[in-house]
């Protein structure tokens, strides 16, 4: 299980703390997007000031481009960092698409599979690109079209015609998706415990993808990560993310963070979490989490209690732990966490 890093992805002054990351051989540098800053313009950033560690995207938004656009902005990350970029997608939730981005949340699996295509298709270069699907069309030939009604080739060759691409999923139908199609997982609400639930999600995309599983397939696991040697105040901000991804996040029909941890094993707590926010009480709402649901996805408390806790985590599926910091990522902290990990 190798180690990524996660810093604020907007901020110029991460740079110390992301070249040392990068000397104390962290696998890879990840950022997200939502509704603030996006993912693609600090990958440029981060590829300019660094030389070897792995850049990725956890989420870039698939309704916030155009599929070709994507495929663009991949083919110039990756000739900009010599081959070190791994394109994240994800559908986020109908509160992002619908609210940020003026999308319609309809059939996100079912649009995720024909975005992916178009971008293999651009990379891959074989020919002018064309896709009659239905969402999206290459080229446009409906009402108002001006053009020859032929598709376009990419006029620059990737650097590597199969980039890699990682999905991030939280329910079944879309962790075997990220198994069919994608060259990786990025799993978010994750648990050892629940290790067996995961690999027979993916097991079901690994049957339908042609070929079986790849060699390579990766699964990226976003951790919660508090250090305190008062277990409970570590545990603290952990309540509160889970308290606003479950009971603020999506809605009542389509909260995959809910229905993530619902399913394996807290849909009892996960009730209560959301009628408490419902009610307007976020404290109550955070203070209802018990502390055995963050521990079951969080890395909380003293350095020996954490240490203890990683061999689970590295027997489940994943590949590449990426913890998510509560508190200020500084050097000295990098080098703590990365001797954690190392040992």
């Amino acid at each position: 299980m190798r180690l990524g890093l996660y810093p604020a992805g907007h901020d110029p002054e991460d740079v110390e703390v992301v070249l040392e990351a990068e000397r104390c051989g962290y696998d890879s540098l990840w950022i997200a997007e939502a509704y603030g800053h996006d993912a693609l313009t600090p990958m440029a950033w981060w590829s300019a000031r660094t030389s070897t560690i792995g850049l990725g995207t956890i989420v870039a938004v698939v309704d916030g481009r155009t599929p070709a656009t994507t495929a663009m902005s991949a083919t110039t990350l990756d000739h900009l960092s010599g081959g070190r970029f791994t394109l994240g997608l994800g559908v986020s939730g109908p509160a992002v698409v619908e609210g940020w981005y003026g999308r319609p949340f309809r059939r996100p699996l079912a649009r995720t599979r024909e975005y992916v295509e178009i971008i293999r298709a651009i990379h891959r270069r074989e020919g002018h690109v064309g896709h009659d699907g239905e969402f999206y069309t290459l080229p446009y030939t409906g009402e108002g079209a001006m053009g020859p009604g032929r598709g376009l080739k990419s006029s620059v060759r990737p650097l590597r015609p199969h980039q890699p691409i990682f999905l991030a999923a939280e329910g079944p139908r879309a962790i075997a998706l990220a198994a069919e199609i994608a060259d990786g997982w990025t799993a978010f609400y994750v648990s050892p415990a629940a290790d067996a639930y995961y690999r027979s999600r993916l097991d079901e995309g690994f049957a339908r993808r042609p070929g079986g599983r790849p060699e390579a397939f990766e699964v990226l696991a976003q951790v919660h990560l508090s250090i305190d040697d008062d277990v409970e105040k570590a545990a603290e901000p952990v309540r509160r993310n889970i308290a606003l991804f479950v009971g603020g996040m999506g809605s009542p029909g389509a909260n995959f963070h809910h229905d993530t941890l619902a399913t394996i094993g807290f849909e009892a707590e996960c009730a209560t979490i959301r009628r408490l926010w419902a009610d307007g009480d976020r404290d109550g709402a955070a203070a209802s989490v018990p502390l055995r649901l963050v521990e079951a996805i969080a890395l909380v408390g003293p350095l020996d209690k954490i240490r203890g806790e990683l061999p689970a985590w590295r027997e489940s599926c994943i590949s590449l732990l990426l913890p998510m910091l509560h508190g200020t990522w500084d050097p000295a902290l990098v080098r703590t966490v990365a001797d954690l990990f190392a040992e």
